[in-house]
């Protein structure tokens, strides 16, 4: 397993690791070359899942506010509503991408920016089918 590692000792993450997947395009034969170490993993994971959360709640705040605009308290009840939904989804965010990341460092698998990308996405697309199947039992 590939681990990059600065002068220092520390592992890349942040945006030394953007950086460096970016300066290392060029140098691979493909973007599946590139591989994460445990923190950069979790740290890709979740930034996909925490965008895609924020890509679908704005969505939905936006339609409640469209829709709520003449209620007497509709921009409270919005903003609340699309608050504590994005905390849950973040928090939920956290707790999975660390055990994706887990997994695969137990597995002793690379992962490629792309996978980062399908289980960031993937985990939203999760809990968005999860919340729906558990409205529509509700009912």
């Amino acid at each position: 397993m590939k681990y990059r590692k600065q002068e220092n000792g520390n592992n890349k993450c942040g945006v030394g690791a953007f950086y460096l997947f970016l300066s290392r395009q060029g140098q691979t034969s493909s973007v599946e070359d590139i591989s994460f170490s445990l923190q950069e993993m979790w740290y890709w994971v979740f930034l996909w899942c925490l965008f895609s959360s924020l890509f679908l709640h704005g969505a939905a705040g936006l339609l409640m506010l469209v829709m709520l605009q003449r209620h007497k308290r509709g921009r409270l009840i919005t903003l609340v509503l699309v608050s504590v939904g994005f905390l849950a989804s973040l928090s939920g965010g956290v707790i999975t991408s660390a055990a994706v990341a887990g997994v695969y460092r137990v597995a002793g698998k690379d992962m490629a920016p792309l996978e980062a990308l399908v289980f960031g996405v993937g985990q939203t697309a999760l809990s968005v089918i999860i919340s729906f199947s558990r409205v529509l039992a509700t009912l």
